[in-house]
């Protein structure tokens, strides 16, 4: 039997808040146009554990979208709102729902950002190249816009008559706000605070961790993709307006390892890079999968070292966005023995 002395503590010990669920739409007053930045102002303020559906708007002109073909009933109204009433907008050109402020985050903690469920908002994707973008831009010197049907019930897209398109939908970018000293950082490149992976491991049930940089974390979600190869080469993926179910979980000092992001899906590891140069990103990639071995793993850095030459992938995530994204996955069936 325990006695009181041992029982006070508990008695004493303030109970957990039970965790809440939220909706946050997506319109003029609930986003960020094209960046990232310390000084945002919250569109939600939630606590650790809590749930929040959030909305995201394909990132284009409803203009440009009637003049390829979506006809003008298929197009949100609140993508219209957004593009008739925001004004501050810039440097980049993704519509990011939020920042969604975490309570009682501060520089050092980490966020786990649980991805529990992605839905289709709309039945369309778009892909799109133009001049000045793209890996090849020089080889294909002007703009073109293909609109993409998509069907929800097959989870697939219908590219072309004879070609089908298995969808993976996932957000081309979630983030932070970074280092107050970064000031307002472009939503294209993606670095230390996430952003723009274009990660198309990414999906549900995968759950992403961010280092926080600046009070209340700050999260920004966007750039929704109905699927993407990896490198995303002409500069868009399958663009389109996504439905995603988050939950937040505050880690106050941070976790072991690279303050970097890093990602788990259901059965791999995973460790990113970003970085102009793709020798460098690549570089940061293994390092920070090698970090994280020897922190988590208990492994040696020659020993983890090896293991990625002989069991790790490493993957060009994508190559259009200034910095370059490279990630190194890893089987957590390696660690089990099955």
């Amino acid at each position: 039997m325990k006695t009181i002395a041992a029982l006070l503590p508990l008695l004493l010990a303030t109970p957990p808040a039970l965790a809440e669920r939220f909706e946050l739409p997506a319109g003029p007053s609930t986003v960020a146009w094209g960046h990232y930045e310390a000084a945002g102002r919250p569109v939600l303020t939630i606590r650790s554990g809590d749930t929040v559906k959030i909305h995201t708007l394909i990132t284009n002109n409803p203009t440009g979208l009637e003049k390829a073909g979506v006809k003008p009933q298929d197009i949100e109204q609140s993508l219209r709102d957004i593009y008739a009433q925001v004004t501050d907008k810039g440097p980049g050109g993704h519509i990011l729902t939020g920042p969604i402020a975490i309570e009682g985050a501060q520089p050092g903690d980490t966020l786990e950002v649980r991805i529990e469920k992605i839905d289709l908002a709309i039945p369309y994707a778009y892909n799109a190249f133009r001049y000045g973008a793209g890996f090849l831009t020089d080889d294909f010197p002007y703009s073109r816009m293909k609109i993409i049907p998509l069907d929800a019930k097959s989870m697939t897209a219908h590219f072309a008559p004879s070609i089908t398109i298995p969808l993976h939908p996932f957000f081309g970018s979630m983030g932070v706000a970074p280092p107050p000293a970064f000031g307002r950082y472009d939503s294209t490149a993606p670095t230390i605070i996430g952003g723009n992976m274009d990660n198309k491991d990414l999906v549900a049930g995968t759950t992403l961790y961010l280092p926080v940089y600046a009070p209340g974390a700050l999260f920004e979600v966007g750039d929704g993709h109905a699927g993407q190869g990896n490198g995303e080469v002409d500069i868009t993926a399958l663009e389109t307006s996504l439905v995603g179910t988050f939950t937040f979980v505050l880690h106050k000092g941070g976790l072991a390892g690279p303050a970097y992001p890093r990602a788990e899906t259901p059965t791999h590891y995973i460790a990113m890079g970003f970085d102009d140069d793709l020798s460098n990103a690549t570089r940061k990639a293994l390092r920070n999968m090698i970090d994280w071995l020897v922190a988590y793993k208990g492994m040696t850095r020659d020993d983890a070292y090896m293991l990625l030459s002989v069991a790790g992938d490493v993957s060009v995530t994508e190559l259009v966005d200034r910095n370059k994204g490279v990630h190194v996955s890893l089987a957590k069936a390696l660690f089990t023995g099955k």
